[in-house]
């Protein structure tokens, strides 16, 4: 699995063998470290709760693939606007305060 975060014109991509051993709180630690100027809005936002929720759309599909994606979809999460996109892969952007977006996508890896 893939997760790729966007912001202000910077990234970050981690590489996960195994989607279910991804700890959402040490990411969202990284997260905040990698966009330090925007530390204190990341803190705000659940990406904590966000992520593991993403992962089970993209790769709990208990009821067909992508069925937990389509209906994270529905349901929404939070400020984040959820979207699936063919071929497996799920984004959540939302806007920080001036604006700017935050965009996070899990890319399934099969």
């Amino acid at each position: 699995m893939e997760l790729e975060v966007k912001l202000d014109g910077k990234d970050y991509t981690l590489s996960v063998e195994n989607p279910f051993s991804l700890d959402p709180q040490k990411v969202s630690e990284e997260l905040k470290d990698r966009f330090k100027d925007r530390a204190d809005e990341l803190a705000t936002l659940d990406i904590e709760g966000l992520l593991p929720r993403m992962i089970k759309g993209v790769f709990g599909c208990e009821e067909g693939c992508p069925a937990d994606a389509k209906r994270l979809v529905a349901e929404g999460y939070g400020v984040f606007h959820l979207e699936y996109i063919e071929g497996g892969i799920l984004s959540a952007t939302c806007k920080l305060k001036d604006g700017s977006p935050l965009e996070i996508k899990v890319f399934p890896d099969f």
